[in-house]
């Protein structure tokens, strides 16, 4: 198998109006289908349902990776390399918080991959990555 599926990922938003916008006008995710507890949007292809759940106590846990606290769990894309930096500045300029900013994990290592975590408005962290040699994907 040569090419890589599309997924579905449904995560828990609290509040789903704010995260709908957040979404749709900062990550401009195209919106789908939806109802009164749910929303569904085209994730960089991919499809992805943010379903209303009440707030919770929940602790964040993080696992440190490259000298970096990661959040876990956490989800996200791997964009073509040349477009990284672009999402990366429309996010900053979006003034999206980085949990962890733009940087070059595992330099001059197999699996080196430009990376950046943040949150969306319900906690769920996100991860953005890509690679030059997409071979380096899955390399040990």
């Amino acid at each position: 198998m040569n090419k890589l599926s599309p997924f579905h990922i449904a995560i828990p938003v609290h509040n789903l109006d704010e995260c709908r916008v957040f979404y749709r006008d900062v990550l401009n995710c195209k919106e789908g289908r939806s109802s009164d507890h749910w929303v569904d949007f085209n994730f960089f292809g991919h499809q992805l349902v943010i379903h209303h759940k009440p707030k919770t106590e929940e602790t964040l846990h993080t696992n440190p990776v490259d000298g970096k606290d990661v959040p876990v769990p956490h989800y996200g894309v791997v964009l073509p390399w040349n477009e990284f930096e672009n999402f990366a500045n429309h996010l900053k300029a979006k003034s999206v918080k980085f949990v962890i900013e733009p940087y070059i994990r595992f330099e001059g290592l197999v699996g080196e991959q430009t990376t950046m975590f943040f949150y969306d408005p319900a906690g769920n962290a996100l991860e953005f990555k890509a690679f030059k040699d997409l071979d380096q994907l899955f390399a040990q």
